[in-house]
């Protein structure tokens, strides 16, 4: 075997229809669009959603639900990430700024601090909301929860 011998297994690739290339190809003509109308025209497309007339999906499903615009979302931190940043970075005071720089948060998000996990270390915790037992396990090793 060489570089000029290589070939694809037989019958695992197949050639491309060549659409518009005379009547002896079978596909002249017409080139499979069919007679006239919108749909034969070169720069035509079809709505996204279009089902031949027939009411489409989105319009015969109705709607339901509702969206709350003042729902305010936070980007959930448990206590064990936090203990992770404070053994692996002796860090003892965690702010949005550190959570931040160590990836843990986006740019423009709310932080708030849940109580999965342990935490073991003395800390100092200052974030937009907390839940209260991570409010209750911070402040037992002597910590400081602080809401910004």
């Amino acid at each position: 075997m060489e570089l000029n011998n290589l070939r694809p297994a037989k019958g695992s690739t197949k050639t491309a229809k060549r659409i518009g290339r005379g009547e002896g190809s079978t596909r002249g003509g017409t080139s499979t669009k069919g007679h006239k109308g919108a749909q034969s025209r070169s720069g035509y497309s079809r709505k996204a959603g279009f089902e031949g007339g027939q009411m489409p999906l989105y319009r015969r499903v109705p709607k339901s639900g509702f969206k709350n615009f003042n729902r305010v979302e936070y980007t959930a931190i448990n206590l064990s990430a936090l203990q992770h940043l404070v053994d692996s970075k002796s860090i003892t005071e965690i702010d949005i700024d550190t959570l931040r720089a160590n990836g843990l948060v986006g740019k423009n998000d709310l932080v708030k601090i849940l109580a999965k996990g342990d935490i073991t270390s003395k800390i100092e915790v200052k974030a937009h909301a907390f839940s209260q037992k991570a409010i209750q396990l911070i402040e037992a090793q002597g910590g400081t929860a602080t809401k910004l």
